[in-house]
This record gives structure tokens, C-alpha cells and sequence, in this order.
């Protein structure tokens, strides 16, 4: 590997691109090896560790619009990104600029043992331990009261556990995703999530699925960590109109509280409660009042989640079969009386068969399109087709790309008919992208 000479954001980016995603690995020696070559600049960090199958992001945001109605500065890493890659760190809910970005990158890149490298030895993080790199170096010049990190896979290997020391961590629902890292079964996913559970941190954890449960209690009790858990009897739905969720959440320390989601997707109500409970074992109800919370949940607002990206079309990102079954959840009780259409793109290494079966099996949708995304993990439209016609014997609507669904979607349809589009987090990113470039155009 030779050092190259990159000039700029875009630059910096192209050559990201281009590094391994995730390396299967045994060990972290050489993340904290390079992290401590850095100076640990997490060391005096205020750090919130996040890890899960399903809603981290979510939480992730919920956590900061509540912090900062609080009056606290919040840095966040999360993954993945939609349309650029600096989404993936913000300041105060503002993603940084290219040129921090840059800076961030060349700092590391120069960091690297070249002649190592040129030799084919040494150490090159992968795409996702550079940017956790960058991440700490943004926030530690940035100095935000509060880091929010968010694994990219898994947790006990994950780049972010290298961290020396959190305040708290936080598991979201677990389920069957990333087999080929994670392994096969819950109690082996949630082992690597649990992996995150530091000694005398606290955890706050989802309590379903029950094997995961069993495994997250184990892991804590081992760590001496205190363990708090969120149930579905924590909170409960009330109302849903003007497109908004209103529902309840009772706690220790707040009691009973009445908040407002503004979203139609209502698994987004664990995804709040999970994060008021992280703020209330965080702050013990001393500065972050009732109405920071209900504040905070209001004003959050996270892309490619049941997002209305233009008039009555819905894009989410849900991309494994937990996914997939709070998508279906959402639709059938978001109250629309017109017909549904759907777009469907799904990536090779996901549950694709049983995805693909759930939504066959809803019967929700009046119809259904595929679309071929970018890139060579996205599964091609043949396959995807065939196995929808299994299930349905119908074949449906094939575009060949994006681009091209969007401008016929969004053309040729009446004011009774609303868009979906699901299967992968790409494909919410790509439509969001074409919606952007083509803004002045009349789609």
C-alpha cells in the first residue's frame, strides 16, 4: 500500500471507500494500540455507548435532542450514512463541515506507518475504525459535555468498545442480523452487543427478546454493572392523528409522562422509551426535567425512518426481518384509507427470502416494485422477482434503477395512493439522494 496525495473532502472520501468495510476479527490490540498512539483522546470524554440489531440510531437521536433541551453539547458518531458520508458525526445535531472532515482524515492518514504499509505490513484501519478515529478526534477538539457512540457491528469487537472508560451503555432490540460476524443463534448476537457492558457501568437494555435478556443479565451481573431495563409495559400508545404519536411512558422518576412523537412509525415509541430511561439513570432526575423530555422527544427528528421525503412517499430503512415486521407494524395501523405501493430493494447478505416472505404474507401493499440499487452488494432484481413470484405468483414492476422509480413513482400516480419504500437503508439513501439532485425538476 503506497501513501497517496488527497487533496480534499471528496478525495478523502474516494479513498474511504475503497478500505475494507469490517475485517473479521478475534481481537482489539490493534485498535487501542492506534487509539492510544492518538493520545486517547476519549480519555476525558463523557461517552453514552450504544449497541443493538434495530434503533440505535434512533436512540442515538432521541438521547441528544434530549440532552441539548437540557442545555447539554452532544457529540454523536453513527452509522450508517444516507447521502454523505460526514452525516455520520454531528455536533449539536449539525453534521460537521467537509473541511473538518478532511482535516480529521489527514490527521489520521498521516499518522499511518507508510513504510510499513508499503511493505504490505503494518496496521490500516478498516473503513469503519478510520472513522471512529476521526470521530474521536472531531469531538476532542470540539469538546461536546456529551459523546454519544454508536457500534457499526456488533459491540464486543467493535471499533467503539475501544474507549477506556463510558458513563453508560445502552442496548436496543436485538435480533438476526449480520449472521456471518455475529453468529447464528439471539443468545450469540446478544453476546456480542453485551460485549459493550462495561465493569460498574450502567445498562440500560430492551427486555425482548427473552434470550437476549437472559444473556444481557449475565454479562451485567459478571461486570458488576447495574442493569435497567425497558419493557413493553413501560409505555403505552394513545393516540395517533396529524400524522403524529401520542403515547405514554411512566418511570421512577418522572412518573407519568404524555409525549408526542412526530413520526407514524411506532416502534419509535421502545426507541424514546429506551433513551428516556438512559437519561433518567444518567441524570437521577436531578437537572433533566419532565419538560426537557417531552421537549426533546418532540423535536427529534431521525432521516430514513418512515421519513416523508416528498408528498405521501414514506422511505424506511428497514433492512433484516425485525425490520421488516415494525414496518409491516407501522402500515397497518398508520390510518391511510387510499392504496399502498410499495418499493422493495434489499442487499445480498441480508435475510432477503424471509424479508421478502413478510411482506408477501401482509397482504398490505396494492402493489409492489423492485428496484435495482447501486453497488455491488444489492441483489439483483431477477433474483429478487423470482422469489417474490413463489410467494405471490405475480412478478410486479421492475426499474432498473433509483432514479428512474422515483420520476415514474412520483408521476404517475393519484392523490389516493401513498409510496413506501423499505428493504435497506442504500435504498432510503439513494431516493433521498435523487430526491435532492432533482429538486428542480418537476418529478
Amino acid at each position: 500500500m503506497k501513501k497517496q496525495i488527497i487533496k480534499n473532502y471528496e478525495q478523502a472520501v474516494e479513498y474511504l471507500y475503497a478500505v475494507p468495510r469490517f475485517t473479521k476479527k478475534s481481537q482489539m490490540e490493534d485498535t487501542r494500540r492506534f487509539l492510544a498512539a492518538l493520545g486517547h483522546p476519549d480519555k476525558d470524554m463523557r461517552i453514552i455507548h450504544v449497541a443493538g440489531t434495530n434503533g440505535k440510531g434512533s436512540v442515538c437521536t432521541y438521547l441528544r435532542s434530549i440532552l441539548m433541551e437540557a442545555g447539554y453539547s452532544c457529540g454523536v458518531f453513527t452509522s450508517p450514512h444516507l447521502v454523505e458520508c460526514r452525516e455520520r458525526f454531528s455536533i449539536d445535531g449539525q453534521m460537521i463541515s467537509k473541511e473538518s472532515f478532511y482535516a480529521a482524515f489527514m490527521d489520521i492518514y498521516d499518522r499511518l506507518d507508510w513504510e510499513s504499509l508499503k511493505k504490505g505490513e503494518g496496521y490500516h484501519p478498516t473503513f469503519f475504525e478510520y472513522l471512529f478515529f476521526m470521530a474521536m478526534l472531531i469531538f476532542r477538539d470540539r469538546k461536546p459535555d456529551f459523546c454519544i457512540l454508536e457500534t457499526g457491528l456488533g459491540g464486543r469487537l467493535d471499533a467503539t468498545n475501544a474507549v477506556e472508560k463510558k458513563e453508560l451503555s445502552v442496548i436496543t432490540r436485538i435480533g438476526m442480523d449480520h449472521m456471518e460476524y455475529l453468529g447464528d443463534t439471539l443468545e450469540e448476537i446478544a453476546g456480542e452487543k453485551a460485549g459493550i457492558i462495561a465493569e460498574q457501568v450502567p445498562v440500560v437494555y430492551l427486555a425482548e427478546p427473552s434470550e437476549a435478556e437472559a444473556v444481557i443479565l449475565g454479562q451485567a451481573t459478571k461486570k458488576g454493572a447495574p442493569a435497567h431495563k425497558v419493557s413493553k409495559s413501560d409505555y403505552a400508545y394513545l393516540n395517533f392523528k396529524n400524522k403524529s404519536i401520542d403515547f405514554s411512558y411512566h418511570s421512577r422518576y418522572y412518573d407519568y409522562i404524555r409525549l408526542c412523537l412526530h413520526t407514524i412509525a411506532r416502534y419509535q415509541m421502545e426507541n424514546a422509551s429506551l433513551a428516556i430511561r438512559a437519561v433518567e439513570v444518567l441524570d437521577e432526575g436531578r437537572s433533566i426535567t419532565r419538560e426537557h423530555i417531552t421537549a426533546g422527544i418532540s423535536k427529534a427528528f431521525w432521516a430514513g425512518r418512515m421519513e416523508e421525503v416528498a408528498g405521501e412517499f414514506y422511505v424506511d430503512g428497514a433492512h433484516n426481518e425485525d425490520g421488516i415486521r415494525a414496518f409491516l407494524e407501522t402500515v397497518i395501523s398508520d390510518g391511510w384509507q387510499g392504496s399502498r405501493h410499495l418499493l422493495f430493494s434489499v442487499v445480498k447478505d441480508k435475510a432477503y427470502q424471509s424479508m421478502i416472505a413478510g411482506i408477501a404474507g401482509s397482504g398490505l401493499f396494492d402493489k409492489v416494485s423492485f428496484v435495482q440499487m447501486q453497488g455491488g452488494r444489492a441483489l439483483h432484481t431477477e433474483q429478487i422477482v423470482e422469489i417474490w413470484k413463489q410467494y405471490t405468483g405475480s412478478v410486479g414492476t421492475v426499474y432498473l434503477s433509483v432514479e428512474q422509480a422515483v420520476r415514474a413513482l412520483l408521476s404517475g400516480r393519484d392523490s389516493k395512493e401513498r409510496i413506501y419504500a423499505a428493504g435497506s437503508l442504500y435504498l432510503a439513501g439513494e431516493i433521498k439522494d435523487v430526491l435532492e439532485r432533482c429538486a428542480h425538476d418537476q418529478l
